[in-house]
């Protein structure tokens, strides 16, 4: 899993029938100090979260499936979890 920062929402009117009436996020992974890297990414949203929420993102398709609890599902990344806080010593 990976820490990311929702930096917005993703519109889409077509898309694949295991991805209807799911939200999209676009994200941005974020290291352990807070500062962003990489590319910024398109994940399914699976925990209710928003733009600003700092959010757990799974990068695993089959455990995507599980947690969408949808078998048909083709997701590489999905936001699982939405961080209240975290402390890195």
């Amino acid at each position: 899993m990976l820490l990311a920062k929702v930096v917005g929402n993703v519109v889409s009117t077509v898309k694949t029938e295991s991805h209807y009436g799911r939200k999209l996020l676009y994200i941005e992974l974020i290291s352990l100090s807070g500062e962003p890297y990489g590319v910024r990414q398109i994940a399914v949203d699976a925990a209710d979260a928003g733009i600003g929420d700092t959010v757990l993102v799974n990068v695993d398709g089959g455990a995507a499936q599980m947690i969408l609890e949808d078998k048909k599902a083709i997701v590489d990344m999905t936001v699982c979890g939405v961080v209240d806080h975290f402390n890195v010593q």
